[in-house]
C-alpha cells in the first residue's frame, strides 16, 4: 500500500504536530481509509518532505505527528505556463499534466478568439496541488485568476517569453540558449489574431517559437512545449 502524500503550506519540521488542511481528512478518512496510527508524508518546497503518522482522525479534520525528514528542500527552475483558457475538461488536464512537467506558475489568459473566458482558480489550484501530490513533487505550482492576454504583457517582468506560433518560419525550441526564469504562452484553438501576433513581435521579451510541423491542439500545445523546454533548458537536462 502506497503512502499518501500531503501538502501542507504550514511549517514543518521533525517532532512537530500539524492540523490538515481542509479537505485533507475527508480524502484521508473516507477516500483512502487511512486511520490513527498510519503512515503518512508531508511536504512543502520551504521545508522538504518529512514521514509522519495521523494522531487523530475524523470527519472534517485530522493532525499529522511529524518524524524524521526523508527529502531536503531543493531549488526548481523556474519555468511559467501562459495559456489561453480552455473548455473545462482541458483546462483541467493542462493544469494537472503541467504541474507534474514541473511548471512554476500557471496564468490562464483571454484572448480574442478564447471560447472559453471564464474559470476558476480556487478549482484549477486544488488539482495542481492533488497532481504534485501524486508526481512528487515539493512544490505547487501557482494558479493564477484568468486576465486578458495584453493585461499580462503589460505588467510582464522581462522574463523570456516562448511563444508557440503555428505554421511560423520561427527557430525550434531546441534553439534556444539557457535562460531563467522561462516562460511559455499557448495561444486559443482558433490561434492568435493578427493584431495579438503583431503586439507579440514587438514585445522586447517575446521569442517566436515553433513546436514542429504539426498543428496542434492547444493542450497538446501546452505539454509538448513545457516537455521540450524542460528537456533542454530545464531540469531534465
Amino acid at each position: 500500500m502506497s503512502i499518501p502524500r500531503l501538502y501542507l503550506e504550514t511549517p514543518l519540521a521533525e517532532g512537530a504536530e500539524v492540523e490538515a488542511a481542509p479537505g485533507q481528512a475527508h480524502h484521508i478518512g473516507t477516500v483512502l481509509r487511512r486511520g490513527a496510527g498510519d503512515a503518512v508524508r508531508v511536504f512543502n518546497a520551504r521545508d522538504g518532505e518529512f514521514a509522519a503518522r495521523i494522531a487523530s482522525i475524523r470527519k472534517d479534520r485530522a493532525r499529522f505527528v511529524l518524524e524524521g525528514r526523508v527529502r531536503d528542500a531543493a531549488p526548481e527552475p523556474e519555468l511559467r505556463l501562459l495559456v489561453a483558457v480552455l473548455k473545462r475538461d482541458a483546462m483541467d488536464w493542462v493544469v494537472e499534466k503541467a504541474t507534474e512537467l514541473g511548471a512554476t506558475l500557471i496564468q490562464p489568459v483571454v484572448t480574442r478568439r478564447t471560447i472559453a473566458e471564464r474559470t476558476k482558480a480556487e478549482r484549477l489550484a486544488a488539482i495542481a496541488r492533488g497532481a504534485a501530490e501524486q508526481c512528487e513533487r515539493l512544490s505547487v505550482p501557482e494558479v493564477r485568476d484568468a486576465l486578458p492576454l495584453h493585461r499580462v504583457l503589460d505588467s510582464w517582468d522581462g522574463a523570456r517569453l516562448v511563444v508557440a506560433m503555428e505554421r511560423s518560419l520561427a527557430a525550434p525550441l531546441r534553439a534556444l540558449p539557457p535562460a531563467h526564469p522561462l516562460a511559455l504562452l499557448i495561444g486559443p484553438e482558433g490561434g492568435f489574431e493578427a493584431a495579438e501576433l503583431d503586439d507579440l513581435r514587438r514585445r522586447p521579451f517575446v521569442v517566436p517559437a515553433a513546436l514542429g510541423p504539426r498543428i496542434l491542439r492547444a493542450e497538446t500545445a501546452a505539454v509538448a512545449g513545457l516537455a521540450a523546454l524542460q528537456a533542454i533548458v530545464g531540469d531534465w537536462t
